[in-house]
């Protein structure tokens, strides 16, 4: 049968999600968990993968076995083989067409910013820093050119192997709360490294070191070159993953992230 999954993972203790040799991965981690409540080889399919230092408050994944378990075994039994810093939130049987990646019709992503003039050191890893005062209005408005339908190559990595730069951005929210600004997107999909680097120009024009204009600019541009460095991975939270109500996942299909377990 196959079985989905929803995830949550503390990125810095990480090397990413997908697999790789040395096996410091949260996919190697949890194939190797899984694995064992299983009682034979296990591989993992997820909605997005995560880049080394970024987190996931609610990843999505699939995973075929033969095994006959509980689902809570999916759960507990699971969590009792990994380590402290990921976890196995639920589990729920589907059909064999249910994708974690394909099926999904959207992502959501939160970026979580501390602007303060001293550097994080708790919450080291877990948020972005920003020494420096900024408007978050004029990043707000700054940001409305980037709703619907658009090239993003401006805001791509070089390496991204993303077949088309075109992507759809159904909403992105900027707001402050004390010291933490949260920046909320919502896309069909991201690019790589996307939301970091429209973070890092954001960050710019809140800093006054470029007019709200600019975005609209580096948009139409179509150049990685003419944009900000990219921003810290340890601020951003994959936070949520929709799919279509036909499939039996918790939340009615539609998994968000409280907002209230990604602010410090």
């Amino acid at each position: 049968m196959r079985v989905a999954i929803g995830v949550e993972y503390a990125g810095n203790a990480f090397l990413g999600w997908q697999t790789q040799p040395h096996g410091r991965t949260v996919q190697d981690v949890l194939e190797r968990a899984l694995a064992i409540i299983a009682q034979h080889p296990v591989a993992v399919v997820c909605a997005g993968r995560t880049d080394t230092g970024v987190h996931g408050s609610m990843q999505v994944a699939h995973f075929d076995t033969v095994a006959q378990r509980p689902l809570e075994a999916w759960v507990r039994g699971v969590n009792s083989h990994l380590p402290a810093s990921v976890g196995v939130l639920w589990a729920v049987e589907v059909d064999e067409d249910f994708h974690a990646r394909f099926s999904a019709e959207s992502r959501h992503y939160r970026y979580v910013l501390l602007n303060r003039r001293v550097r994080p050191s708790l919450l080291e890893g877990r948020v972005g820093w920003m020494h420096g005062e900024f408007d978050v209005e004029r990043m707000a408005s700054a940001a409305q050119c980037l709703i619907g339908t658009h090239d993003f190559t401006s805001f791509r990595a070089a390496e991204c192997q993303a077949k088309s730069p075109v992507r759809h951005m159904h909403s992105l929210r900027i707001r402050r709360e004390g010291e933490v600004v949260l920046f909320d997107f919502h896309a069909n999909a991201f690019l790589h490294h996307m939301i970091r680097n429209l973070v890092g120009s954001l960050v710019y024009v809140g800093l006054g070191r470029k007019s709200v204009e600019w975005m609209a600019e580096l948009l139409a541009v179509r150049d990685r070159t003419r944009a900000a460095p990219t921003f810290a991975p340890g601020g951003l939270y994959l936070s949520g993953v929709e799919y279509p109500d036909r499939w039996p996942l918790p939340g009615r299909g539609r998994i968000i992230a409280p907002p209230q377990l990604l602010v410090p």
